[in-house]
């Protein structure tokens, strides 16, 4: 799936991704190829996602995800890698 993740400033990571890890307000939940359509507030804490055989993590201040038509956008306050 295409993954974008973005803050305010610049745009910290746009590419493929096989699974997005993200810590929603009521509780962590993974994303995954093909996911229904979902719109979520997230909460400070670790976005973890894996492209290829790499996994990341960025700590994350907060913010939004919107997942539709397989692409993952991924709107933060601010991250640290």
């Amino acid at each position: 799936m295409q993954l974008e993740i973005l803050t305010p400033e610049k745009k910290l990571y746009s590419g493929q991704a096989s699974s997005v890890i993200l810590p929603g307000v009521d509780g962590s939940f993974q994303l995954l190829e093909k996911h229904a359509p979902i719109i979520s507030a997230l909460k400070k804490g670790a976005l973890e996602y894996q492209s290829g055989n790499e996994i990341k993590t960025l700590e994350i201040a907060g913010g939004f995800v919107e997942c539709q038509n397989n692409k993952v956008i991924v709107l933060v306050e601010g991250a640290l890698s």
